[in-house]
Parts: C-alpha cells; structure tokens; sequence
C-alpha cells in the first residue's frame, strides 16, 4: 500500500468554503472537523486519515482539508507513522475548563490522597450553566473499560456525584436539567421517574448531603458522593466521590463514607469571587 500524502501546508485558521470540491461549506465543515477531533481523542493511538475519512463517510481529500487548520491550531497533531493524535491544544482546552468550572490548585493531590487512603478511585466533578462534567479523576487514562471518565457526563441523574449535585441545585433548576438532558435506564435500577428521583433528592439532604448510586449508571459499579462547600447561589457546584465494584459495597460502604467525608473536609477549593 502506498503511504499516505503528507498534512498540507496549513491555510488559513478558518475552514474555507467551496462549490463541487466535496469539502462542504459552514455547518457541516465544522460538524465534520468536530467529529474528527473526537475520533482523535477517543481512539487508543494515533488515527490514520483512510480511517478517518471511513467514519465519517466521506473522501480523503475532505479529510485533509479539515485535518489542515486543525493541525495549524495545535488541536491535533501528525505522529511519526502517519496518524493523527491530539494536540497541545487539547491540554491547554482542559486547564481552561478546569479554571471556568472553579477547579482550584491542589485538586489533583487531594484526589490522589483520597485514593491511597481508601483504595478506591476518586473524582471532582462540577455543575456549571447546566451541565456536569467530571473534571479530573484517578482513573488510569489507559482504563478504557472503567466507566467514569474526565468529560461532559450523560448519565449524571444515575451517577452518585450528578445527584448530590443535582440536590444542590433548586427544584426548578433540577427540572429543567432533567428535561435537558433526560433520564436514560442504564441499568434496571436507574432512576427514571421524576418524582422517584425527587424523593432521591430530599433522601441526599437528609443525610447530609451524601448520595449513593448502586449499580445506576453501570451494574458492576457503585460510586459514593459529597457536595462540596460552595456559594449559595446555585450557579457552580462541585462534587467528590469515589467508585468501587458493587459487590464490594456491604463490607466498605461504611469506611469509604468516613474517608469522603474527611477528604471533603479539608479539599482545596477556590475563593468566592
């Protein structure tokens, strides 16, 4: 097979349109170049542009064209055997994201902390403009398979920390998510009922704003959470937790729930503004 052409020179920073030349124009161009950006980032090492152009169903010369202004920005770069992989722009995107959710020095410490001492992989996460994301996390990059990963997080109303963040928020601010966002079944124990769910909100604040999600998001995992200190007024939340096999919960709920709660405790967060 004949090696692939090089990357051409970069262009201009935005993608230029065009008639009968098969790159497409406005939307769909960043549509694709977001999809490209994606595949990049999901996948387990460098993508070649041939597997690029098959997922997204279109040619190769596309491809290129998208791949130009993406490179030149530093969103992804060319590995020396001829895939793409993320670029140093992707580090710098995520220490933005860290500063706007309110992510303050020292969570990665504190985290890795929370991991020794209670054997269990641990997480910061954030409510922000209606949406949760979880931050950071002790989880190996490498751990595909776990199912708790740094990112905008879809099953937030069947994890533990969507919850005690969503029981932070008020009811008709936690409505609203839930019809932003839905209330999928992953599990025959998800949550889907609203009011179900509303009584699973007045259970987190009796007991002092601690949430537990028992195999909800997947059934091999249960995950413990406390809301952290934070303003009053609702607009950023955030959230430790943990996760662990759920066959683990009966003999750990209890020293895990203690190890949270002392790490949420004394957990680095930023001053009010």
């Amino acid at each position: 097979m004949p090696p692939e052409p090089r990357t051409p020179a970069p262009g201009p920073a935005h993608v230029p349109g065009g008639t009968g030349t098969g790159t497409g124009s406005g939307p769909q161009s960043v549509d694709r170049a977001l999809e490209i950006l994606d595949a990049v980032a999901d996948a387990d090492g460098p993508v070649a542009a041939r597997a690029l152009a098959r997922r997204l169903g279109c040619s190769l010369s596309t491809v290129y064209h998208l791949l130009g202004p993406l490179t030149a920005r530093g969103h992804v770069v060319r590995s020396p055997g001829g895939g793409y992989a993320p670029g140093p722009r992707a580090a710098a995107l995520h220490r933005s994201l860290q500063r706007h959710v309110g992510c303050a020095p020292g969570v990665a410490e504190a985290l890795a902390r929370l991991r020794r001492a209670c054997g269990a992989e641990a997480y910061f996460t954030a409510y922000r403009d209606g949406h949760i994301t979880v931050v950071d996390s002790t989880a190996p990059v490498t751990d595909t398979a776990h199912p708790f990963t740094p990112g905008p997080d879809p099953r937030a109303h069947a994890t533990a920390h969507g919850k005690v963040l969503l029981s932070g928020l008020g009811r008709a601010a936690r409505r609203r998510y839930l019809t932003d966002h839905g209330m999928a079944r992953f599990t025959p124990r998800t949550i889907t009922s609203a009011d179900r769910f509303e009584a699973e909100m007045c259970r987190i604040r009796a007991d002092g704003g601690l949430a537990l999600s028992v195999g909800e998001a997947d059934p091999a995992y249960t995950c413990l959470a406390v809301r952290l200190p934070g303003p009053a007024d609702g607009t950023a939340l955030h959230a430790l937790s943990v996760s662990f096999p759920t066959a683990d919960l009966a003999h750990r709920r209890s020293a895990l729930r203690d190890a949270l709660r002392a790490a949420a405790a004394g957990f680095p967060t930023l001053p009010e503004r």
